[in-house]
């Protein structure tokens, strides 16, 4: 597979931990210079003492002056080639006693949270020899789930946004991809399962073959398994890949 392009730098929204933070410690791996950007400061602070992450950003990606002047800051370091706008949250509900905040809340963070990050990085990056743009969205972007009805409506809404964009973006240097990962091991997940435990009574080792069941493998995605799919997508050589959801999901799409 053909590597990074001489020591581009890459923003990861939602870097410091879980999928984000494993997407991070993956570009820095291979020669990137990384800012990981999220809401919680000590944890992103820790993600560079860890060697995931060169530089960190503050800001709630939902809230789009913010992300455009932490955008601005790092851009002014140094200027951006790889986006991979990773953040997001999930909440569950059947759809009867989802109301409408519900819904307002899951396309902020995980469509509009997308749109914003996007916005901000798109004017610099297009007029540059490459740029690399990776939504990480879900195999809820690809299919339904019963009682996440909001949160897979953002991730679709995700999805379709990568795909017109890759088409805008076609005679650039710029490609834009999603990754939709099945259910992952991560700290995300781990709110699902103490949520199964708590409503079905079941040991946290049935909750999690609960989830795993989804995948044919039989088992939940690792997050450097997602790390390593988003690394191929920003690799020169894929410079041919744009418009695509791709899943990690263990052949469960």
């Amino acid at each position: 597979m053909s590597g990074l392009p001489h020591s581009p730098h890459a923003l990861v929204t939602g870097g410091g931990r879980g999928i984000g933070r494993a997407i991070a410690a993956s570009l820095v791996g291979a020669g990137a210079t990384v800012t990981v950007l999220g809401r919680n400061a000590a944890t992103l602070e820790e993600a560079v003492s860890a060697g995931a992450a060169h530089f960190f950003a503050v800001a709630d990606v939902s809230n789009e002056a913010a992300l455009k002047a932490a955008v601005a800051e790092a851009s002014a370091r140094k200027p951006i080639d790889i986006l991979v706008a990773n953040a997001g949250n999930a909440e569950s509900a059947p759809f009867a006693k989802s109301d409408s905040a519900i819904f307002t809340r899951m396309m902020d963070v995980n469509f509009m949270g997308v749109v914003h990050a996007v916005r901000a990085v798109l004017p610099g990056m297009k007029d540059r020899p490459y740029g690399r743009i990776v939504a990480v969205a879900s195999t809820a972007g690809l299919k339904g789930y019963a009682y996440v009805s909001a949160y897979v409506a953002a991730k679709h809404a995700v999805v379709g946004l990568v795909r017109s964009l890759a088409l805008e973006m076609a005679s650039s240097n710029v490609t834009v991809n999603a990754v939709c990962p099945g259910f992952t091991d991560t700290d995300l997940v781990a709110g699902s399962i103490d949520n199964i435990m708590k409503k079905t009574g079941r040991t946290r080792e049935q909750a999690i073959a609960e989830l795993a069941k989804h995948n044919p493998q039989g088992r939940l995605i690792s997050p450097q398994e997602v790390a390593d799919t988003v690394l191929w997508l920003c690799g020169e050589g894929a410079g041919a890949i744009t418009g695509q959801a791709i899943a990690v999901a263990g052949g469960e799409i």
